[in-house]
């Protein structure tokens, strides 16, 4: 008797498991979006936002919620993120979630800006939700009036 009490519970331990990584594995993460910054060698721009903002940016609520990614523009472009059109200019920073750009800042505006204006990414980011279409249809009748 107390064999297949045994049993029984480890076949219930068992099946709970399997269920919990299961809805796990289906939970959407809220750090799945990244602030890509698109940088090079000898960018001043570069520099200064390294004085300014990377120090402190891991610690704050925009940094917790995208965190920072550095890609050198002379490298190969990562496989990931392939999506992404990259300029010449430095620093670059594009906001982008689950396989899709949400939206970008063009160069170093100075601490103050660069904070607003990440705000405003972000606020893009929360409405879009998890809809890759519509940031990606947002994004293009935005480069159309630009």
């Amino acid at each position: 008797m107390k064999q297949a009490r045994l049993t029984a519970l480890l076949k219930f331990f068992i099946r709970a498991t399997w269920l919990s990584a299961m809805f796990i594995s289906f939970v959407p993460t809220s750090r799945a979006a990244e602030l890509v910054m698109f940088e090079q060698s000898g960018c001043p721009w570069c520099q200064m936002f390294d004085r300014e903002i990377a120090p402190v940016y891991g610690k704050t609520q925009e940094g917790q919620r995208a965190p920072l990614r550095r890609v050198d523009i002379d490298g190969a472009l990562p496989a990931d993120l392939s999506f992404v059109e990259v300029e010449r200019l430095t620093p670059l920073f594009v906001l982008v979630d689950r396989g899709h750009e949400i939206w970008r800042i063009r160069g170093y505006p100075g601490e103050d800006n660069f904070w607003g204006l990440l705000g405003v990414l972000i606020k893009r980011l929360d409405s879009f939700g998890t809809s890759g279409e519509r940031a990606q249809l947002w994004l293009k009748t935005a480069r159309a009036v630009d």
